[in-house]
């Protein structure tokens, strides 16, 4: 009874019998294909020419599938049995459509990589298994092909994406990203490190209480933060600017403007005022340099300028809150 409880309902690799390893290399080819052609349908719209080599390998995949078929209607007849990767315990299994609409170009390329490697080990594991001659010499050719796909992809990516159409795909791809994460995130990180600096060390400093200044702290940072992201959602749909989602660029906002101000609400917690506040000042300190970094690095501005704008300013800020507080 407890040994039916824990045993999988999938198929041990090791008992497929000779035809229903050709079935299973025929839905895995099929499949494949299918996958390369949606790979090729999210990417047409932004990166047409790797979209052309996805749909290239989509037809090696499908030449595969028919090549397995000749062997298998040559041994075993017309009726391939129904059997699929996903029935089969340890195999490798593959995303439906709707998990990869928003893979990145990057993400794309390593997992069609992943995925010729998982087909070679199914092949090399398969051709051992196979007592047939013929199966087994198409099993090894396979395995062989799969293993190529790297070289095929690369020769397809050399006629369809030269390395001129690569780096503008590429700083396509980075500009997109640019556009809907760091741009958004980085300008809630700046309002929340910013913004929320005068409130709470204003507070701290009148009140000299820790658990009150973090509560102002916190309220701060999740009231600017609920602002903020729902600004960035609802100014711009991103249909002409490019941006694109409003929803991900308000998150990225939302939460970059909350983790921004609770960087430095957080330390009071501590109970100790001096100790909390000379461990906020730290935050602070890092938090403006960590904001002068992404500018340099993803929006190009000059790190010493964007080093003097940002601490200039968050200086003068929580200078404005220190003065308030003990006024």
């Amino acid at each position: 009874m407890l040994l039916r409880f824990f045993r999988s309902p999938k198929r041990s690799f090791a008992s497929l019998s000779e035809q229903e390893i050709l079935a299973v290399a025929i839905a895995s080819e099929e499949d494949d294909a299918r996958i390369y052609l949606a790979y090729a349908d999210i990417l047409r719209a932004n990166y047409p020419d790797s979209a052309k080599v996805f749909e290239d390998m989509a037809e090696v995949e499908d030449t595969h599938r028919k090549t397995l078929i000749d062997m298998h209607r040559k041994r075993f007849g017309e009726r391939i049995p129904l059997i699929r990767r996903e029935h089969v315990s340890g195999f490798y299994e593959r995303k439906p459509d709707w998990l990869r609409k928003n893979l990145s170009l990057e993400a794309i390329r390593d997992e069609a990589e992943a995925m010729e490697q998982q087909a070679y080990n199914f092949y090399v594991e398969a051709a051992k298994q196979v007592s047939d001659a013929s199966t087994r010499q198409l099993l090894g050719d396979l395995a062989l092909a799969e293993q190529g796909h790297e070289d095929i992809a690369r020769m397809l990516g050399d006629k369809h994406t030269p390395q001129s159409v690569k780096e503008e795909e590429d700083a396509s791809a980075r500009r997109k990203f640019v556009l809907t994460y760091v741009q958004p995130g980085l300008a809630g990180l700046m309002d929340g490190s910013v913004s929320t600096l005068a409130p709470i060390f204003a507070a701290a400093f009148a009140t000299q209480q820790t658990w009150q200044t973090f509560l102002v702290g916190l309220s701060a940072s999740v009231g600017a933060g609920i602002s903020m992201g729902f600004t960035e959602a609802a100014h711009d749909d991103g249909k002409i600017s490019g941006r694109g989602s409003p929803i991900k660029r308000g998150l990225a906002c939302g939460i970059m403007t909350a983790i921004g101000g609770l960087g430095h609400a957080l330390p009071y917690l501590i109970p100790d005022f001096w100790t909390a506040t000379i461990t906020a000042a730290i935050v602070v300190f890092f938090e403006l340099w960590a904001i002068a970094f992404i500018q340099n690095k993803y929006m190009e501005t000059p790190f010493l300028r964007a080093a003097f704008q940002v601490v200039l300013g968050g200086s003068l800020v929580l200078a404005a809150g220190i003065l308030i507080g003990n006024g």
